[in-house]
């Protein structure tokens, strides 16, 4: 996976938007899930932009990751498009 242009990595698949439940707090790995993380929903943040928020298969819990966008290798429109129409 190519790095993001702000030097920081994206916690999920940019073609289908997946991740794994590894983290508590981001990168602390801590948090002993590992479930995957569905991308269920698409919203804007002033602070952070576009965010998806993923919630793990397996416990539930729900965690925001910012959408790479303008980068390398930037996360796959039309699987955004499908999370926003909640077709993800």
């Amino acid at each position: 996976m190519a790095p993001l242009n702000n030097g920081s990595y994206r916690n999920h698949c940019p073609v289908c938007l997946y991740s794994v439940h590894l983290d508590v707090r981001p990168g602390d790995r801590a948090a002993g899930c590992a479930g995957l993380m569905r991308p269920v929903e698409l919203s804007y943040r002033s602070a952070k932009g576009q965010v998806l928020l993923h919630r793990c298969e397996r416990c539930g819990q729900v965690q925001p990751n910012r959408v790479a966008v303008d980068c390398a290798q930037p996360d796959d429109l039309d699987a955004l498009v499908r999370v926003l129409h909640g077709l993800g």
